[in-house]
């Protein structure tokens, strides 16, 4: 029968309690900072020789654990742990205010932080605080300038190893994320959790002003400036502001005139990669977003969504003079015309004019005989 050994071992800082002085003497290091094991390749300290020993393997490129399903391997037995959930889908640690679920645990805590408002990092030059380590690391880019992780290929450089390893899936085409469900596959695995939602439906963020919800916390963020009015991305040539980076991206591109993306099928170019990946799909046939409820299949994310309010009849657009509700915003703002008596489609012939282009086209009949 195993004995369970008493704890007489008391840290003074924190007040922990171990039951060996050895134990005791390891986690000080938390208070202390000291870390006694170093690496001689690359001079990075250790509080743990354990985890010097699981460092070591970034250089050796040891991967001792494999996935028995899909033959991943991975350089530590916790490292696998966590890998298997992909394949189970087990999702152990759940938050109690919204129940999203995650896989580890640390995904958890950083989530854990959209409701409570903690932003643990800040930046020591301007004061900015960040929810994330990562995001303060490429954060810190803004002001040193630096990029720590250079393509070989097209010299993009990037602050995260990580995002180099995406990045350069754009060079080889892989994409070893796949959807089990309708076999679409993504460069990246945050790609393939997003993608996700589209088949269960679930939305996680809700904004609090007019309960619209969203399935990242990324489109709640760009959707609140909607209420807000808040436009952070400003041209510098005509200081038009926009209320997403990807509008001021393509707005410039109007001064330069400049469109550098081309169909290699019929030659259209486009302002952004994003237009023409949604342009070859009317060559290819493709439509990757299925509807749940029928059998309609769309090019792209937003017709699927707007066609998914025809099962829903969900209008989230909502006129604040009337209070009528439209399923798309275009609807809306034709909609207010008639309140506001704008009618922006004038007749060249006689002057006469319309609030929307669909009349002018039947007006210019009148005159055509």
């Amino acid at each position: 029968m195993k004995t369970i050994r008493e704890r007489s071992y008391s840290c003074e800082v924190c007040g922990l309690l171990f039951s060996y002085k050895s134990n005791l003497n390891v986690h000080m290091r938390t208070h202390t900072g000291e870390k006694p094991f170093s690496c001689e390749v690359c001079g990075k300290a250790f509080s743990l020789n354990l985890s010097l020993k699981y460092h070591m393997r970034t250089h050796t490129g040891e991967k001792p654990f494999s996935c028995d399903v899909c033959g991943l391997s991975l350089s530590m037995k916790s490292s696998l742990k966590t890998h298997m959930r992909t394949h189970t889908g087990e999702k152990p640690f759940s938050c109690k205010l919204c129940d999203v679920s995650f896989s580890i645990r640390s995904q958890l805590t950083i989530h854990m932080r959209i409701h409570t408002g903690e932003k643990p990092y800040s930046c020591e030059i301007c004061s900015s605080s960040f929810a994330r380590k990562s995001s303060l690391q490429i954060h810190m880019c803004t002001h040193t300038g630096k990029k720590a992780f250079s393509c070989e290929i097209c010299g993009s450089a990037f602050p995260e190893r990580y995002r180099l390893t995406v990045h350069m899936r754009t060079h080889t085409g892989e994409k070893p994320f796949t959807c089990e469900i309708c076999f679409t596959s993504f460069s990246c695995r945050s790609e393939l959790n997003r993608h996700k939602h589209n088949h269960s439906g679930e939305k996680p963020y809700s904004c609090q002003v007019c309960g619209a919800s969203f399935t990242k916390g990324s489109n709640l963020k760009r959707h609140m400036r909607t209420h807000t009015g808040e436009k952070p991305y400003s041209c510098h040539v005509c200081c038009s502001s926009f209320a997403e980076r990807a509008n001021l991206k393509r707005h410039v591109l109007s001064h330069t005139g400049d469109k550098p993306h081309s169909c290699e099928v019929c030659g259209t170019s486009f302002l952004s990669k994003t237009d023409l990946k949604i342009h070859v799909r009317i060559h290819t046939g493709e439509k990757p977003y299925p509807c749940q409820f029928c059998n309609a299949s769309f090019p792209v994310m937003y017709s699927l969504k707007k066609h998914m309010r025809t099962h829903t009849g969900e209008k989230p657009y909502s006129c604040e003079v009337c209070g009528a509700s439209f399923t798309v915003r275009y609807a809306l703002k034709i909609h207010l015309r008639t309140h506001t008596g704008e009618k922006p489609y004038s007749c060249r012939v006689c002057g006469s004019a319309f609030s929307v282009r669909s009349a002018l086209k039947l007006h210019m009949k009148t005159h055509m005989g």
